[in-house]
C-alpha cells in the first residue's frame, strides 16, 4: 500500500469518527456558547493532545497492552465512564448565574492549563477509542509500517481533529448562538450534562 493511500484510508476512517457527535463535540460547543471562543479553544488543544496519546499507543500496539492487562481496560473504562458522568452532573446542578444584556453567558473557565486539562481528560476518558484506534490502524496500516508512516499517520489524526473541532469552537461562539444560549441556556445544559452521564454510564457498565 503506498504513503497517500494510507494517509488517505486513515484520514477518511478518523474524519468519519469525528464528525460523530459525542464527548469531544458537547464538551467544546458547551464551553464555546457559555464561556469564549478562547476558552473553547484551549478545550480543543487539549483534546488534540488526546488525539495525539490515543494515536501513538494505537502506534506502538496498546490492544496487545490491553490483552496482557485487562484489568488496565477495566479500570481504564469505569474510570473514563465515571469522569463523563462527573462532567455531566456538574451542568446540569449548577446554578446558573446571570449575564448582563448583549453579553456572552458567564461560565466557570479557570485557567488555560485546566481548560487544556479539561479537554485532554475528556479525550483520555472513553477507552473505546483505544479500540477504535486499534482497528483503525489494523485496517489502515500495512504490517510492519515503517515508523515515519505511523508517526505521519498520527499526525494527520491530531490535524483532522483540532481543525474540526476548532470550527465548532468558532461556530459556536458566534453572537447568534450566544443569544439563542441566553434564552435556552438551563435546556441545553442540562441536555449537554444528561448526554454526558448517557455516554459514562453506557461506557462504564458496557462489556
Amino acid at each position: 500500500m503506498s504513503l497517500s493511500l494510507t494517509l488517505t484510508s486513515i484520514a477518511l476512517i478518523w474524519l468519519v469518527a469525528v464528525l460523530t457527535p459525542g464527548p469531544n463535540f458537547f464538551i467544546t460547543a458547551q464551553m464555546a456558547v457559555c464561556s469564549s471562543r478562547r476558552a473553547a479553544l484551549f478545550v480543543v488543544l487539549g483534546l488534540g493532545t488526546g488525539t495525539l496519546v490515543w494515536g501513538l499507543c494505537g502506534l506502538w500496539g496498546i490492544r496487545l497492552l490491553f490483552q496482557s492487562a485487562p484489568w488496565l481496560y477495566a479500570g481504564l473504562k469505569i474510570g473514563g465512564g465515571a469522569y463523563l458522568v462527573y462532567l455531566g452532573l456538574r451542568l446540569w446542578i449548577k446554578k446558573p448565574s446571570p449575564s448582563p444584556e448583549g453579553q456572552a453567558p458567564a461560565c466557570p473557565s479557570g485557567t488555560s492549563a485546566r481548560l487544556i486539562r479539561t479537554g485532554l481528560l475528556t479525550s483520555l476518558s472513553n477507552p473505546k477509542a483505544a479500540a477504535f484506534v486499534t482497528s483503525l490502524f489494523a485496517t489502515a496500516f500495512p504490517k510492519d509500517i515503517p515508523l515515519s508512516t505511523g508517526l505521519l499517520g498520527v499526525m494527520l489524526m491530531v490535524l483532522i481533529s483540532s481543525s474540526w473541532y476548532g470550527l465548532v469552537a468558532v461556530a459556536f461562539s458566534h453572537r447568534r448562538f450566544q443569544k439563542r444560549y441566553r434564552q435556552w441556556r438551563r435546556g441545553i445544559e442540562r441536555f449537554a450534562g444528561a448526554i454526558f452521564v448517557g455516554f459514562g454510564l453506557k461506557l462504564a457498565i458496557s462489556r
